[in-house]
């Protein structure tokens, strides 16, 4: 056996000892890799595995990424107590591989768009301000089907304002996405909605584009606090987790003085802003620098900066814009 041979066995069984779950499922190290640091970035691993198992369930690659994983608030059944859980979500792609392999997808046409209109908002961090978003009233997306030798159509009407996604739940205001994307945005949740009434036996769930924005976190992470410390060497994003995840001292149960409380508002107002993942690490690390939270202020800060990272993740996705 040569050297390198041997090495690349002895990698191989460390690989199969630490990830025995992961070796199970018949992925190799590389593979992982891949998931891990480039479809599922930050993801928590179990969560990872979860989405691998859905995939093969559904005989998909995950390689494509077809579903999302989405850390969503839900009520533990025991305790009564609401926790944050990966959701496996699909995407848009899934439901147009799914159409696609029934073998009776007979193509779609370019979606159609009402009438533009154009309304007032209030705005959420300046008052007395608006902020005018134009967008189309509707859009109708019609898919075909083959059915019986013939083409027949499958038609779903979505209304923007019945769809749009807020900056967050005390306000009406579009988030970023909606606002700077309001026909495709309408058009990706118009379409999920033909495709399921063409194809019932997809699903009735809905899909992360639908989704994006309203009822969950949105970053593709574990969110459980871990102790952290703060280091000038640290990355921008691990500053972040830190100045956030940090365990609270007993100092750091008092409210925050007057002048740190009135940083913090601004920076996490700050963040609903960006439109680049630049921008929200140049926030994120303004904030590591106000020092570790009190315990309420750590976990909105966190379910901030998820909500936008992943905000921001959606639309570089979606239109391939520079990080």
């Amino acid at each position: 056996m040569s050297q390198v041979t041997a090495i690349q066995q002895a990698a191989s069984e460390q690989f199969a000892t630490n990830y025995p779950t992961v070796v199970q499922r018949g992925i190799d190290e590389s593979t992982w890799g891949a998931l891990c640091n480039t479809i599922y970035p930050g993801a928590n691993p179990d969560s990872i595995i979860m989405a691998v198992d859905y995939c093969k369930a559904r005989k998909l690659d995950i390689m494509l990424k077809p579903v999302h994983l989405v850390p969503m608030q839900v009520t533990d059944a025991r305790t009564k107590e609401k926790i944050w859980r990966d959701v496996p979500m699909p995407g848009i792609g899934m439901y147009r591989i799914q159409a696609d392999r029934s073998g009776n997808y007979a193509g779609a046409d370019e979606p159609e768009f009402g009438p533009t209109v154009t309304q007032e908002f209030p705005d959420p961090y300046n008052a007395g301000k608006v902020v005018r978003v134009s967008y189309p009233e509707w859009c109708k997306y019609t898919v075909y089907k083959f059915v019986n030798g013939q083409r027949v159509a499958h038609i779903a009407k979505e209304y923007w304002i019945e769809n749009y996604a807020t900056q967050s739940s005390k306000t009406d205001c579009p988030n970023a996405m909606w606002k700077k994307r309001p026909y495709a945005q309408l058009a990706k949740c118009t379409e999920a909605q033909a495709l399921r009434k063409g194809w019932p036996e997809i699903g009735n769930e809905p899909t992360a584009e639908e989704m994006e924005g309203k009822s969950f976190a949105n970053e593709e992470r574990d969110i459980t606090p871990q102790p952290a410390r703060i280091t000038q060497s640290s990355t921008v994003a691990d500053r972040m987790k830190a100045a956030i995840d940090t365990d609270i001292t007993p100092d750091a149960q008092q409210e925050l003085t007057p002048d740190k409380k009135e940083k913090l508002n601004q920076l996490l107002s700050q963040m609903e802003l960006c439109e680049s993942l630049n921008e929200l690490k140049s926030v994120a690390n303004k904030m590591a620098d106000v020092g570790v939270l009190p315990d309420k202020d750590r976990h909105h800060a966190t379910e901030i900066y998820q909500k936008n990272h992943h905000r921001i993740k959606l639309a570089i996705e979606a239109e391939q814009i520079p990080v």
